[in-house]
């Protein structure tokens, strides 16, 4: 079996496919890519399905070596002219540190055939539900070739720009004008930001009402406000159930940007307004 051995994990990389749905009823986070146009990219140039397992690596860093020779690609990050390459047997493959963005995504034909968690290949980095991560050493199995790989895939995202917000779910926990107030603040990313939520620092969005709600169902881009009022954007590890109120749900289409997005670099919001 063809397998690629990872000689540099860099910072953070870990396997993803699509992730968990239909199971936070039991407490167990979605997971999946943060980036998912880029990662669904990079499964197209090789020919895979859109479930195969791959790689998210943050920050690159990353080194690997493939036992027999197998089409690849990396998207992501600053990565604009994505493509198909054949890796020979026995060349190192390396991904650097991009110079924009934060996630690359590694694809191999075939994908990794890691044994799947609950149904899925995606390593959820709240619980640590999936595959282990993905450390210097590690030898990844690749399955079987799906597909033909392709020499260019022209569908991209829109171009980067404010987080488009639906109103949320808890109106009487904030003024009547704190959606307008926060599409108008700027705020910039915080270090802490991590795969479970991009947390903001800016003008805090006040509060009224109860301290705090009953923990409740928390979807993918809820925009919660703990009690410092400072904004957090939950993302794919982001867990099932929350306390905190939300102001406002990121439109699914824009959710990629905050994969990219680094510590200091500034973030926007706009009101949805359907065409």
């Amino acid at each position: 079996m063809t397998h690629l051995e990872v000689l540099s994990a860099g910072a953070l990389t870990t396997v993803q496919d699509r992730g968990r749905r239909g199971l936070a009823h039991l407490g167990v986070p979605r997971a999946g890519p943060l980036d998912r146009p880029a990662a669904e990219l990079a499964n197209r140039l090789v020919g895979n399905r859109p479930d195969a397992a791959l790689l998210e690596v943050t920050l690159g860093g990353f080194a690997a070596r493939a036992s027999r020779g197998l089409w690849v690609a990396v998207t992501g990050a600053d990565r604009a002219h994505a493509h198909a390459q054949w890796l020979a047997a026995g060349t190192t493959l390396e991904i650097g540190t991009p110079a924009a963005g934060v996630r690359s995504y590694l694809a191999v034909a075939g994908g990794f055939s890691v044994d799947p968690v609950l149904g899925s290949r995606a390593t959820d980095t709240l619980a640590w539900v999936g595959p282990p991560r993905v450390a210097d050493g590690t030898v990844l199995p690749v399955g079987p070739a799906a597909g033909e790989p392709r020499p260019l895939d022209t569908p991209r995202p829109p171009a980067p720009g404010p987080l488009r917000l639906f109103a949320g779910p808890h109106p009487g926990f904030f003024d009547d004008d704190a959606l307008e107030r926060l599409c108008a603040a700027a705020y910039v990313v915080r270090p802490e930001s991590n795969r479970v939520g991009l947390r903001l620092d800016g003008p805090a969005v006040p509060r009224i009402g109860p301290a705090e709600l009953p923990s409740e169902g928390m979807v993918l881009g809820a925009v919660q406000v703990p009690p410092d009022g400072q904004p957090v954007v939950l993302l794919a590890d982001r867990p099932p159930t929350g306390g905190y109120p939300v102001v406002a749900v990121v439109h699914p289409d824009d959710l990629w940007q905050c994969a990219q997005l680094r510590p200091g670099e500034p973030v926007r919001f706009a009101p949805f307004r359907a065409a």
